[in-house]
């Protein structure tokens, strides 16, 4: 008979927050495979726990894969974790579930902590829908142009980020969205846990703290009215609209979306305003 395995959920901070079913399959099982066995090795040493643990992160997780499905047909059984919060999500882990499918062998969950969920939770903006986004790319140029694609999503957008990018994330948000609340979270249950919601300027101007990783809750656009008065005079205009094809890399088609978001008008308002300021010009 095959073995399972567990996707473990374990706690984003406080060792508190894991749950019994949990704590009862990291015992029983014959192999732990965790994103970082250091930080593992805490919360299993809390909880008096002796399994032996394997790493298995983003750097070795393919090279590792086929072993650990093969102790798992041999009738073993593993928990997968992650440093904190439910595997696989936005941390390694996929390929081993997936090619554990592929066998046809059990997986099954063990629910718990989440980082994105928890902020959600206490953003006070937790809607009928949400986006979960992930990670942002790394590089300036992609993070911009994924923003610019999700600037007309009027559902509750989710992103973690590192602490190093957290200004640029937040400059190039604002530039994107327009000065939206944000919700933002960092190092969640534990004891200097910080979860704050203001507009996107007013966190730049407060400062920011580079440490411990950040989960962003963004509200949606404000409700698109059909206003063109609402609109910044034609060369204001004008100049955004360059920034953002130019500087951003994006569409016309893109920019001009952005643009009506963020000053809650039709894209036809925007597009009239544009064409109006190149006649002014010519």
């Amino acid at each position: 008979m095959p073995g399972t395995l567990y996707v473990v959920a374990t706690p984003i901070g406080n060792l508190e927050d894991v749950t019994l079913r949990a704590l009862r399959v990291l015992r029983e099982v014959s192999l732990i495979a965790a994103e970082d066995t250091r930080r593992t090795a805490r919360l299993l040493q809390h909880y008096s726990i002796s399994t032996r643990t394997t790493s298995l992160h983003e750097h070795n997780e393919r090279t590792k894969t086929s072993s650990l499905i093969s102790r798992l047909a041999a009738g073993e059984s593993i928990a997968l974790v992650s440093d904190a919060g439910t595997p696989v999500i936005s941390d390694p882990g996929a390929h081993l579930v997936a090619e554990a499918h592929r066998a046809g062998l059990p997986v099954e969950p063990i629910p718990g902590p989440n980082a994105a969920i928890a902020a959600l939770s206490a953003s006070g903006m937790t809607d009928e829908s949400f986006v979960f986004a992930g990670f942002l790319p790394s590089r300036s140029n992609a993070r911009k142009e994924a923003l610019a694609k999700l600037a007309t999503e009027s559902r509750t957008l989710i992103f973690y980020e590192a602490p190093h990018r957290i200004r640029q994330t937040l400059e190039d948000m604002l530039q994107a969205f327009g000065d939206r609340d944000i919700a933002l979270a960092r190092e969640l249950t534990k004891l200097h846990g910080k979860l704050v919601v203001r507009p996107i300027s007013t966190h730049l101007r407060a400062g920011l703290e580079e440490r411990g990783e950040y989960t962003l809750i963004v509200s949606g656009p404000p409700k698109s009215v059909d206003r063109e008065n609402e609109l910044p005079t034609e060369a204001q205009l004008r100049i955004e609209f360059g920034l953002l094809t130019n500087n951003n890399g994006v569409t016309r088609r893109e920019a001009i979306r952005t643009l009506s978001q963020k000053y809650g008008v039709s894209t036809r308002a925007v597009f009239a305003s544009l064409e109006q300021s190149k006649k002014s010009v010519e």
